[in-house]
């Protein structure tokens, strides 16, 4: 008799939510809780999704649906399907493959991957790990040298696109973080001890590879590198609250490239960002962890379609969980859409293999929508596709 193996967590995960349970089983509480939450009620972060509820897809019946296209051009960079990688901070903390892993996942999927400025692994590193399409997150720090530095070392690397987020100069008010005690680096404390000893393989993972921090901006800054920092106190210290649309062009000017503006949430600051060259908008409320009661990204892209025409791509950034999140988008206007924490549960649940199903999981459910829908290729998509508008 041949004894058939349990499979392994990750096989079990069947849509992103399974996903999210698995990371919090896998990670100590104040890093899954710095995924996981938002600011104050956090009620923009559970809105982002819920709003996409608001709008109801309409199939078209008896349509070959014999081949589906979901190829796309974004950013200069043509990809397999329209969701690229959001940036997201810190991403060994939550896996020892940490970027690394996502941007092959990403790469392998046909997709982008964008490297935050608080990565924990450099922008040479992720660029010799992949040749996949790769975009560089800015954020603005007070240092306007260090800017500048992060920006052409991205031209040397070879990066294909540039975004500055311009929704974090300082910090929103993340409670859980703060009942968490989450530190940059980690550190074991009263409150923490627990959950950190109940988590072995993460502590060993933590102690027995290179040492967690800022990799790109270490260099210069030693808060949140090499000394235990909170989170709010770093960025509230570095990132600069004098951010305006004249150093924005600043940056679009130097990077010369494909330069998205993200954190736009209004048909007047997309009129903006086209006005000083920008070539995409991201639609995004940072998932709902800075200031909270704001829209859902999905509720604005419509609107922010309609004013800009061809004058700029959009892209949605925030709730997305399903293919069909996807499509309502696209459908409204949207030329693609960004997700960060369901990969980040991935890896964290899985490492490279959490990420790359995770992708797996989204990028079926599109096609089979699509199939379901009678819409054989994503350009057919468009307001016929949608009710609730």
């Amino acid at each position: 008799m041949t004894l058939s193996l349990s499979p392994t967590p990750i096989k079990r995960c069947f849509n992103l939510d399974d996903f999210r349970l698995q990371a919090k089983r896998k990670l100590p509480a104040p890093l899954f809780h710095y995924i996981d939450g938002g600011a104050d009620d956090e009620l923009t972060r559970t809105n982002n999704t819920q709003a996409f509820n608001t709008y109801q897809l309409v199939p078209r019946c008896l349509e070959d649906v014999t081949s589906i296209n979901m190829k796309t051009n974004v950013l200069g960079c043509e990809l397999d399907w329209p969701v690229l990688m959001s940036p997201t901070g810190m991403t060994r903390f939550f896996h020892h493959q940490g970027e690394r892993a996502v941007a092959r996942a990403a790469a392998q999927s046909g997709t982008m991957y964008s490297l935050s400025t608080v990565a924990t692994t450099t922008i040479e590193d992720v660029a010799a790990a992949t040749s996949g399409p790769k975009m560089f997150q800015l954020y603005a720090l007070r240092d306007n040298a260090i800017n500048e530095e992060l920006i052409d070392r991205c031209h040397a690397a070879k990066y294909d696109a540039l975004c500055l987020t311009v929704d974090t100069v300082v910090q929103g008010n993340r409670e859980r973080d703060l009942r968490t005690g989450m530190t940059i680096p980690p550190r074991l404390t009263l409150q923490s001890l627990a959950s950190f000893a109940l988590h072995p393989a993460w502590c060993y993972h933590y102690l027995t590879t290179p040492t967690l921090e800022m990799a790109n901006l270490s260099h210069h800054i030693a808060e949140g590198s090499s000394q235990v920092s909170s989170l709010g106190k770093y960025i509230n210290g570095q990132f600069d609250r004098a951010l305006n649309w004249a150093y924005a062009e600043k940056v679009a000017t130097r990077w010369q490239g494909p330069f998205a503006i993200k954190g736009i949430l209004s048909v007047e600051d997309a009129r903006r960002a086209a006005d000083i060259g920008a070539s995409a908008v991201i639609i995004s409320n940072h998932g709902g962890r800075q200031l909270d009661t704001v829209a859902a990204p999905i509720d604005l892209v419509a609107e922010i379609a309609d004013a800009m025409g061809d004058k700029l791509e959009i892209i949605l950034d925030g709730g997305v969980r399903r293919g069909s999140h996807v499509l309502k988008a696209l459908a409204m206007g949207a030329d693609a859409c960004m997700m960060g924490r369901p990969y980040l549960y991935g890896l964290a649940a899985g490492g490279q293999a959490g990420v790359e199903r995770v992708l797996t999981l989204l990028k079926d459910e599109i096609e089979r929508d699509m199939i379901l829908s009678g819409r054989p290729d994503i350009k057919q998509l468009d307001r016929n596709f949608i009710r609730g508008l």
